[in-house]
């Protein structure tokens, strides 16, 4: 019987199918924060590892300076793909693919930058968290330090409270939405500013639980009845500069089982909880909403909501 880690690598983690990387060779925003970012990082004669590689186009991006790229990928269809695209493009013969779990991977010898795009808006259901966390523990323990740098180096996460609309030409239907960051949605109504619950630092370790609880001063009148995450990756900090090249992931709006009226000056409060790479229901499960009248405070009453 597989594991839960197992079990959720099979639909996506490491065996993502190739067909779906179209989508993400196509998007822009990702493709130039990343080839800018690896860019900056690697230099002349660098060592690079990538965990969970898929076409193998971050690596490839890395070996326009690398003298050595290892790319690993655990799904046998991309392994192909990988390595005949590389035979394909100039400075695809610095790029070694590997076919391996990238949870037990360690490359032959010390490397000076690690590359993992295993990401999901908020850490869920990809590994990004545990596959770091497992390399940093191998590698310490068969080179020792320094750790290499990773790319991304950081991510933000935030939670914002919504009024969304659910209404597809007359049909209702409460459903999980990734939402592009760039276009204004006529369906959606921000009831108050995003707020920051985590900031991971993966050159920091890091754990798998990630919970939070705040307080948002509503802005406009409405019916809160969803609340989006946030995740802005720090894909390379540029200190000389005091600037960050960063990719923002598409928006994802979680319905809750029930709306809230609330009215501008209302105290809204929110708590959740769920693990890196878990799955989005378990933090749909979790999700916590009281809201405040702060307008009336001598009859204020506090209104429980579970999604």
């Amino acid at each position: 019987m597989l594991n839960e880690r197992e079990i959720e690598s099979c639909y996506l983690g490491q065996f993502i199918p190739v067909h779906y990387h179209h989508n993400m060779l196509m998007d822009q925003n990702r493709m130039h924060g990343f080839k800018s970012a690896i860019h900056y990082a690697v230099f002349p004669g660098a060592k690079v590892l990538e965990l969970g590689g898929g076409t193998g186009v971050l690596s490839w991006f890395a070996a326009a300076k690398a003298e050595k790229v290892y790319c690993v990928e655990f799904n046998p269809d991309m392994v192909k793909e990988a390595r005949k695209m590389m035979s394909m493009n100039p400075n695809g013969h610095k790029v070694e693919v590997v076919h391996a779990d990238a949870f037990e991977y360690l490359p032959p010898e010390p490397v000076d930058i690690v590359i993992c795009e295993m990401i999901h808006v908020g850490m869920l259901r990809e590994k990004q968290v545990e596959v770091i966390e497992s390399f940093k523990r191998r590698y310490l323990a068969r080179f020792g330090g320094p750790l290499p740098r990773f790319l991304p180096e950081a991510v933000i996460m935030a939670v914002q409270p919504l009024q969304q609309e659910y209404d597809f030409e007359g049909f209702y239907a409460p459903i999980v939405q990734f939402q592009e960051t760039t276009v204004i949605h006529p369906g959606t109504v921000e009831l108050a500013p995003p707020s920051v619950y985590s900031i991971l630092d993966f050159s920091q370790p890091l754990d798998t639980r990630i919970a939070w609880e705040g307080k948002f001063l509503v802005e406009k009148n409405g019916v809160v009845n969803a609340m989006r995450f946030i995740t802005k990756n720090v894909l390379a900090v540029v200190s000389e500069e005091n600037a960050t090249i960063d990719w923002l992931n598409h928006y994802m709006t979680l319905p809750l089982q029930q709306g809230v009226q609330c009215q501008a000056g209302d105290v809204l409060q929110v708590s959740f909880h769920y693990r890196a790479g878990g799955s989005i229901p378990s933090l749909e499960a979790a999700i916590r909403v009281d809201v405040l009248h702060a307008l009336v405070p001598e009859t204020a009453e506090r209104v429980r909501v579970y999604a």
